[in-house]
């Protein structure tokens, strides 16, 4: 479906972005295979690289069970980790620095994760990425109370968008970036990019705080802890705990 005339302008060409990795800790775990591409208004992919890499270490069993990825098959035709994580910012990096916005479903786990790929290979880092489109975030700011799962499985069915492959770093980069172009057809989103991007970082830490009350009213979270709402890069502990000093 081409671009209705009152949705925004950035829907017609969108960058996306998706990793599948060794877990979700994003200080310590690695990249496993990751997709960049770019969409047409349509949704249709019109470049597009995908990534197998060798991690490092050891990929553990829960995660291979998630995305399929065999330590085997990274050890025989995975790419060395430094030059992919070199090779995944530089292409990330093209897109943005043309004003191209790349779509990242949950993009803090995603850009939070290749950052410190980054800073462990001594890649030169996406320093303040944006603009950057994250339909997890757009999908809880404008439909907040809706019930139910917010996986992109479950948001790419709210919004009629196909992924017959989750978890497959390429099939949820499209879908996600399909969701994203599904989003502004629904809502009235930002036509300015930059706009939209920075409501996304009031948004995310809007979201956190919520989730992080929630979580302490069940018991999950002890009454000082806090889920970290920085978007659409979390920073380091370290430097973290420097900046509450």
């Amino acid at each position: 479906m081409t671009a209705a005339p009152d949705t925004p302008s950035w829907i017609r060409r969108v960058g996306v972005f998706d990793l599948e990795t060794t877990g979700v800790d994003v200080e310590n775990d690695r990249i496993v295979t990751a997709h960049v591409g770019l969409l047409d208004g349509d949704g249709r992919e019109l470049a597009s690289k995908t990534w197998l890499v060798d991690p490092g270490i050891d990929i553990p069993a829960g995660a291979t069970a998630i995305h399929g990825i065999t330590n085997d098959q990274v050890r025989r035709d995975g790419r060395p980790a430094a030059i992919a994580v070199t090779e995944i910012v530089s292409a990330l990096g093209s897109l943005l620095s043309q004003r191209v916005p790349v779509v990242a479903y949950n993009a803090s786990y995603d850009f939070s994760l290749l950052d410190h790929e980054a800073r462990r290979h001594g890649v030169a880092r996406l320093e303040n990425p944006q603009p950057i489109i994250d339909p997890l975030v757009i999908d809880k700011a404008y439909d907040r109370y809706r019930p139910g799962k917010r996986t992109l499985e479950a948001v790419a069915a709210r919004y009629a968008v196909s992924l017959e492959d989750a978890h497959d770093a390429s099939a949820d980069a499209v879908a996600a970036g399909r969701v994203a172009q599904a989003l502004a057809r629904q809502f009235t989103l930002p036509d300015s990019i930059d706009d939209l991007h920075t409501r996304q970082v009031a948004w995310a830490r809007s979201q956190a705080a919520s989730l992080t009350e929630y979580f302490i009213r069940i018991g999950r979270l002890d009454p000082e802890e806090r889920l970290d709402g920085t978007w659409p890069v979390r920073p380091p502990r370290d430097e973290e705990e420097r900046q509450r000093r």
